[in-house]
């Protein structure tokens, strides 16, 4: 049996993961948030005091460490890191880490290992360029960068103090980062659909994204 896979890639707070999450439970698919992956190892790598260019500790460490996605959480060693993993600590060095073409093979391979067996819903920055090119399906979602900014800054208002200036910085700054690293740099596929988040709310996009998927085929 051939499973399928459903690609969505874009910037920082254009929504991948809250649509791609949504989106998989209305397909009854598993979602594979590739954002989340590499959350997880740059946790590691602050809980752990690594200097972010110690390219061969993160490597070592991340080799050395079970991350795996259950029930829509993800688990590093046993113990569910969902809500670490989002703190904007995290958020300002993620991207450095993703750099690391070595991480990023981790990564693929562990987004391709679970596709091997299940129909999924995989968000992240480069899934239908690089790590599923023949993807059954591929959107590109993307929104102004105050929407993005807002949505980052409400999200970690109960939980970090920053003003919605200091997240639009930090947003751009990683714009530019995931745009222009060597590996897998963030851009569309040519066979991409766009979608433009801006002032849509999440049922909105995925009832967007089921239309064009019913236009695809069965799912």
């Amino acid at each position: 049996m051939k499973y399928k896979v459903i690609a969505i890639d874009g910037p920082a707070g254009a929504g991948k993961s809250t649509v791609a999450k949504r989106l998989s439970i209305k397909l009854g698919y598993t979602h594979i948030d590739s954002g989340s992956l590499f959350r997880a190892i740059t946790y590691i790598v602050i809980k752990l005091g690594i200097d972010i260019n110690d390219v061969e500790a993160i490597i070592h460490h991340t080799k050395n460490s079970t991350i795996d996605f259950m029930n829509n959480s993800i688990y590093l060693n046993g113990v569910d890191i969902s809500a670490e993993i989002r703190e904007n600590t995290v958020n300002t060095k993620v991207s450095y880490i993703a750099m690391i073409p070595e991480i990023r093979d981790i990564v693929v391979n562990i987004q391709r290992k679970i596709a091997a067996n299940k129909n999924v819903v995989v968000d992240g920055r480069d899934i239908g360029t690089t790590v599923f090119p023949r993807a059954f399906i591929k959107f590109f979602l993307t929104a102004s960068i105050e929407e993005r900014a807002r949505r980052r800054y409400n999200e970690l208002l109960d939980k970090e103090k920053f003003t919605l200036e200091e997240i639009k910085k930090q947003i751009i700054e990683r714009d530019y980062i995931d745009t222009n690293r060597e590996a897998s740099p963030l851009r569309q596929a040519e066979d991409a659909i766009l979608i433009d988040t801006s002032g849509k709310n999440v049922d909105e996009v995925v009832s967007e994204m089921l239309y064009y998927i019913s236009i695809k085929g069965e799912v």
